[in-house]
């Protein structure tokens, strides 16, 4: 009889972890690594700061006395809007040493976008940086809510629990908006004693963070999760790295994603590394920062890769110091990188999950490793559910795969507990995937991504992952288009990299030599940058894909 498709991790009780608040793991992780550097951030004007965890803590200590003199109290929730700079840091943990609930934003987040991820989320008081890019964010606050310029009573009915806000960067003439420097400088501070009272008072089942969905079609979702996930996910990955004190971070991606929380700011700070923060994504300056700051892991989404390489300095930067890179990055190519680290893509996770619900660790045997997404996270349980009925399917079988565990999020905001988990506590991922004989699980996309082509399901992730090492291509994606008789015919769409020629022959010549025939795609249509609408993640939306693919053969 063929065993049921559920598979749990280990004990979590024999896990090595440290402290599960996000207060007590700043503390630990503090007091191991004082003097060492915890970041280093290169501003604009050319100036360079350079913090150590001692003056880290103290910083974050420091704010937090400011934000229990304003009324944050527990659970308070407040905003948290700015690029990757020592005061995301911060401010992030000064919240949660308050005993408040950060409210991660992204700064993508488009001002309706932005106005109701406020809103949703009952964000109180406001961090935010005034100046990104092209936008001003004081204007747009300003504009969702007037009554923040003379700090009336009667506020915003779009946010009407939107009190105060600080703005990192010259604040605009408004009573309601204070500088960072203005509220670290004022004498309306509690004592450190106070800090220490209400830090100690949070539970590792408290409210820690709310993340938003990446959004791909409706509105974002707000993800809250406790102290406990998020710690839990700082401490593990280090072992998920297999990286050691000395490692030292490069990222532009936002700490506004659970993802770079976890793998970026934790893996650094849980092995007592260094972050190398920067705001924006410059390939030119990312190169610069790699070089001058000796740079061991860089964590960059697919698209920034590609930047990076068609960079004028690319050839000529000294990478040499660069240790943790994967195969599938094309930096690993570069003749200074010397690397035969083995990154852990071999996983599977959702925000909802704070990153990883299953993996297999940096080091893992490719026998074991190839061709699947790994074992469940100690404390977690994994099943494939028929999609429908929600019966657990045998081993083999594909379905929906369905997660529970230590990180799991308590819920959408706003949205009943019974609309977001089954009866037994495991939330539906709408993500298809089958578990082997071995236990191991097999991601093959979303649900309704999956082609269905001549009576085959297609994942468009395996074709993607093949066409993605054609020469000359930058992003790929893979969607099914309706068709008369096959159902859905499998499309590729293409972006080449800057200068590259290609055409469809060659592509699909490429792919038809390493994929089953039924998985080449029939039609493979060369697009542009501009022709993708993505997520706030830098993922393509499917959906609008799917339908411009129709469009343009139907036209062809």
């Amino acid at each position: 009889m063929n065993a049921a498709a559920q598979v749990q991790g280990g004990p979590l009780a024999e896990e090595a972890l440290g402290a599960l608040t996000l207060g007590g793991f700043l503390r630990e992780v503090c007091e191991r690594h004082g003097p060492r550097e915890a970041m280093v951030f290169h501003a604009e004007d050319g100036s360079v700061q350079r913090l150590s965890y001692a003056q880290l803590w103290e910083q974050a200590n420091a704010l937090a006395r400011a934000l229990l003199a304003r009324g944050v109290l527990k659970q308070t929730r407040v905003g948290l809007l700015a690029t990757n700079r020592p005061e995301w840091l911060i401010a992030a943990f000064s919240i949660v040493l308050a005993g408040g609930t950060c409210v991660a934003l992204s700064t993508f987040a488009k001002r309706a976008e932005l106005e109701y991820q406020l809103r949703v989320a009952d964000v109180s008081l406001l961090i935010f940086e005034r100046r990104v890019l092209e936008r001003d964010f004081a204007a747009e606050l300003l504009d969702l809510c007037p009554a923040l310029a003379t700090q009336s009573p009667l506020l915003s009915p779009q946010l009407p629990f939107l009190r105060a806000a600080v703005s990192i960067g010259a604040p605009p003439q408004a009573a309601g908006i204070e500088s960072w420097t203005a509220l670290l400088d004022s004498p309306r501070q509690v004592p450190q004693a106070l800090v220490t009272a209400a830090a100690a008072e949070v539970a590792p089942t408290d409210h820690g963070l709310v993340f938003f969905s990446s959004g791909s079609t409706a509105k974002p979702k707000a993800i809250l999760h406790t102290h406990r996930a998020a710690a839990i996910q700082c401490w593990r990955w280090p072992r998920i790295f297999a990286v050691d004190r000395e490692v030292r971070t490069w990222s532009a991606n936002g700490f506004f994603w659970s993802g770079n929380f976890a793998m970026a700011l934790g893996t650094t700070l849980a092995a007592g590394g260094s972050l190398v923060l920067q705001r924006v994504f410059n390939p030119g300056e990312a190169l610069r920062l790699m070089q001058a700051e000796r740079v061991s892991l860089p964590v960059a989404w697919p698209h920034q890769w590609a930047r990076l390489v068609e960079d004028p300095a690319y050839a000529g930067t000294d990478l040499s110091s660069l240790r943790y890179v994967g195969e599938a990055s094309p930096l690993r190519r570069h003749p200074s990188v010397k690397s035969d680290w083995q990154e852990p893509v071999s996983a599977y996770g959702n925000t909802e999950t704070f990153t990883l619900s299953t993996m297999h660790p940096s080091g893992t045997p490719s026998e074991i490793a190839g061709n699947n997404h790994g074992y469940p996270q100690p404390g977690n349980s994994v099943r494939v559910v028929e999609p429908l009925s929600g019966r657990v399917l045998q081993r083999g079988e594909a379905g929906e795969i369905a997660v529970k565990g230590p990180t799991l999020m308590l819920g959408y905001l706003r949205v009943p507990a019974e609309e977001t988990f089954d009866a037994e506590g495991f939330f539906r991922t709408g993500d298809g995937g089958f578990i082997d004989a071995q236990g191991r699980l097999h991601w093959q996309g979303r649900l309704n991504d999956i082609i269905k082509t001549g009576g085959a399901n297609v994942s468009p992730l395996e074709i993607d992952a093949v066409i993605a090492e054609c020469p000359g291509v930058k992003i790929i994606a893979t969607v099914g288009v309706p068709h008369d008789t096959l159902g859905e015919m499998v499309v590729s769409c293409v972006v080449p990299q800057n200068g590259a020629s290609l055409d469809e022959a060659a592509v699909r010549s490429f792919a038809a030599q390493r994929l089953s025939s039924y998985k080449v795609p029939r039609r493979v249509l060369i697009l542009s940058e501009a022709d993708l609408s993505m997520t706030g993640s830098n993922k393509v939306k499917t959906a609008p894909l799917r339908e411009l693919a129709a469009r343009r053969l139907q036209n062809a």
